[in-house]
């Protein structure tokens, strides 16, 4: 029998200490309160999952306490207990939420057996509320929404993997595509659906309490280890683990999760036996993990496991022709959340949606259709509902105040850049950026790195990578070729004219 925290208020000592006693000796945790105030005390610090309380107590009736109670937690279990069992204070008791009543005298063994229903009771209504939730979010599949090429490739792949029951799915894409919800699509399309789907996102939790979080801990296995406790993999048996953004993960745990992906098992904190793991992993990270195994940040052989299915998420640019289809979308979806009844969008607003480059994807688009639906008070959402900077920032190509894939600077201490419609490398921007500030601090790599928000030593590294240490800079602790005030100078300054990229 799993531990439960069970709370008995009686102010008879003797049958306060044979239930809690009785309780104990079943495997729960219990603790116990004599009066009324002290059991709403512990309530609020002991925190138990079930009560059994007695309605007669020295200072306050049970029934108060009854209320008191489940409407400060509806889903905790009372079970009433009274010597002087009548109807009317039954009637009472199930009015005010109580789950069970029960009458002294009585048999221990009996009020075991009612404490073992309540507990099987709240267990499966636990398991039915997380059903429905899931069934509920299961709806969100369609907030991938799209006709395009590209994203019929994304519903075939989901179908697949949903249908094979893959073990290991990776899903790549930039931030604000949609990868949790092809993660959510996946599991509740596949025999797992009445499972956990359970998600982590790696970058949100440090890295001396993921393996806690992911594998869980033995009792004692640390200072405050006062009770065993299942990690995700546990408590998602037979169901899905969602690892969100595994690029962050530390490089300690990317064995660990790696040897629980290759074996079907893992121990916990402080154990010393192993416990099986029937779970889909589910990855995803908007990061190049290719690059990043080349690099030294993630381990090869990790990134081959995970990479058995592989389903890339388009961003928005890419499929612009989906953006009438998901505005349209969003506005339905919205009109229910916010009892509006608008009605669509004009021609001039969705063609400057259309236009857009949309650096944020889908999340973007549903913000900025939220934030019209806010600010319109007709039915069909016009163009002045969207913010001046979204209209005249450079999103549509029309507007951009440079030729496309170019980074230009305009004046002392600002950037004219453009994305080009097929993207571009940003560790050419961030080279680019180096020798601006080297060109505006006449190669003064001290000055060059404030300039940068960053420690020169961080600078020198990152010219050493795009091959500037070589191209003429001076080091600011050299002799040679200084200028006016002792500053170093470049050898031979380069062009102004930034390249387009």
């Amino acid at each position: 029998m799993n531990s439960h925290r069970i709370l008995v208020v009686d102010d008879e000592k003797l049958i306060s200490w044979s239930i809690s006693t009785m309780l104990e000796k079943a495997g729960h945790s219990v603790a116990t309160a004599a009066s009324g105030t002290e059991a709403l005390q512990k309530f609020q610090n002991f925190r138990p999952e079930v009560v059994l309380l007695d309605i007669s107590l020295p200072d306050m009736s049970g029934l108060e306490i009854l209320a008191r109670v489940k409407e400060e937690n509806e889903d905790v279990t009372v079970i009433m207990i009274t010597a002087n069992s009548n109807a009317d204070e039954a009637v009472t008791a199930f009015q005010r939420g109580a789950d069970d009543f029960f009458g002294k005298p009585f048999c221990l063994e009996t009020l075991r057996h009612v404490v073992d229903k309540a507990l099987e009771r709240m267990k499966l209504k636990k398991e039915v509320d997380i059903f429905r939730r899931e069934r509920r979010k299961k709806g969100d599949f369609d907030q991938l929404v799209g006709r395009s090429s590209k994203m019929v490739e994304v519903f075939k792949l989901i179908n697949v993997c949903s249908r094979t029951d893959a073990k290991t799915v990776l899903i790549t894409g930039e931030s604000g595509t949609g990868k949790e919800l092809v993660a959510r699509a996946v599991h509740l399309h596949s025999a797992r659906s009445d499972r956990p789907f359970i998600e982590v996102n790696c970058a949100a939790i440090p890295e001396n309490l993921l393996e806690n979080e992911l594998f869980g801990h033995e009792k004692g296995a640390f200072t405050d280890a006062s009770r065993k406790q299942k990690g995700i993999f546990e408590l998602a048996e037979g169901g899905t683990v969602f690892l969100d953004e595994i690029g962050d993960m530390p490089l300690q745990m990317q064995a660990k999760l790696l040897k629980v992906m290759e074996t079907k098992r893992f121990r916990r904190l402080g154990g010393e036996d192993d416990v099986e793991a029937d779970v889909r992993i589910i990855a995803a990270t908007n990061q190049n993990l290719p690059k990043m195994v080349a690099d030294g940040g993630f381990r090869g052989d990790l990134f081959f496991r995970l990479n058995v299915m592989n389903i890339r998420l388009p961003p928005l640019r890419e499929r612009s022709e989906d953006i009438p289809t998901l505005v349209s979308y969003f506005i339905r979806r919205l009109n229910d959340e916010y009892g509006r009844s608008v009605e669509g969008i004009s021609d001039d607003a969705l063609a400057t949606l259309t236009g857009h480059n949309w650096p944020g994807n889908v999340r973007e688009l549903r913000n900025s259709v939220e934030r019209a639906m806010m600010l319109e008070p007709s039915r069909t959402l016009s163009l002045g509902c969207f913010t001046d900077d979204f209209q005249y920032g450079g999103g549509a190509a029309e507007s951009s105040p440079v030729p496309a894939g170019s980074i230009a600077s305009d004046a002392p201490g600002t950037l004219s850049i453009r994305l080009p419609s097929d993207g571009l490398s940003i560790e050419e921007v961030e080279k680019q950026l180096i020798i601006l500030a080297l060109e505006r601090t006449g190669g003064n790599q001290t000055k060059a790195a404030q300039y940068l928000k960053m420690t020169r030593d961080t600078l020198r590294y990152r010219m050493k990578k795009f091959g500037l240490s070589e191209s003429g800079w001076q080091d600011d602790a050299g002799d040679d070729k200084e200028g006016e005030l002792g500053v170093p100078r470049r050898t031979e300054r380069p062009t102004t004219t930034w390249r387009t990229l």
